[in-house]
């Protein structure tokens, strides 16, 4: 089975005539499905997004969520949203569990979060825009609705709190995530891990390099990446390879003999997609 890969494609930058284009190539591709790691638009717009590809390929989208897809609204909001999306050959995989897309593959998947875990987050001046136009992150779990309206920066400027909520999302990750691996490492001999944010530092590439401690606590999941070392190590005899995004630069480690992470590259206003071969169907 060959399969598409595509990852911060960030949909709402771009026309449909680009949309279009992006979805004919993988059409024209020979394909079976289209693997998509996060940053697909943003809150406003992700279920047009999605029906645009989904209706463009009529095949299977496999797909997480990135933190740009939460831009402008509510992380509980949009997973909502989510949960009650229903277009055939949609599937979002927080929710859809284990997928077999060939006879000896498995697919999971969770978008993840960079957890503020990975690099020095109480010294770093890196500013993300999730801290200011996502609600959770902006409030920094304060309950003083009227303070946070009236400072942007709330959450930001109250970093213990804002590392704690992050963290906090993190877990979620790795724990929504663990039960689907632990059980499609039990069914299959390969399994395919469709997440957003790297999961280890090694993953964590920018420009040919790792990133540096400043930007490490927004671009890397230690949660996740904790998770895969036990649960991957736990099973020697199985293949995982994880695919993720986030830093829009392209890399390549393994964390283990068994468990190697795939960075993707992107662009911003050029989507574009890599062919993956996944074995017999």
């Amino acid at each position: 089975m060959r399969a598409a890969w595509a990852t911060d494609i960030h949909l709402n930058f771009v026309g449909t005539s680009a949309a279009s284009a992006f979805c004919r190539d993988i059409a024209e591709s020979g394909c079976e499905a289209l693997l998509l790691g996060g940053d697909i638009a943003e809150a406003g717009s992700l279920e047009r997004w999605l029906r645009f590809v989904t209706d463009a390929l009529q095949l299977p989208v496999y797909f997480v969520l990135g933190n740009h897809d939460y831009y402008g609204g509510s992380l509980v909001e949009l997973r909502g949203r989510m949960r009650r999306l229903s277009l055939p050959g949609l599937h979002w995989l927080s929710a859809a569990g284990v997928v077999e897309l060939a006879h000896h593959t498995a697919l999971v998947g969770h978008g993840g979060w960079g957890d503020a875990r990975i690099g020095d987050f109480a010294e770093s001046e890196v500013v993300l825009n999730d801290y200011v136009v996502i609600d959770e992150l902006r409030s920094a779990g304060s309950a003083d609705t009227i303070s946070v309206q009236a400072d942007p920066m709330w959450g930001w400027n109250h970093k213990p709190e804002l590392a704690a909520t992050l963290g906090a999302l993190g877990d979620e990750a790795a724990m929504s995530l663990r039960p689907h691996l632990i059980a499609a490492l039990e069914s299959h001999p390969r399994v395919i891990v469709l997440t957003h944010v790297p999961p280890f530092r090694e993953a964590c590439w920018h420009e040919g390099a790792i990133s540096d401690d400043d930007w490490l606590p927004g671009f890397t999941c230690q949660a996740m990446g904790d998770m895969l070392r036990e649960v991957v190590g736990s099973h020697p005899e199985r293949e995982v390879t994880v695919l993720c995004g986030h830093t829009h630069s392209e890399g390549r480690c393994d964390p283990l003999p068994n468990l190697h992470v795939r960075t993707g590259r992107a662009r911003y206003g050029q989507p574009g997609f890599e062919l993956l071969q996944l074995g017999q169907g």
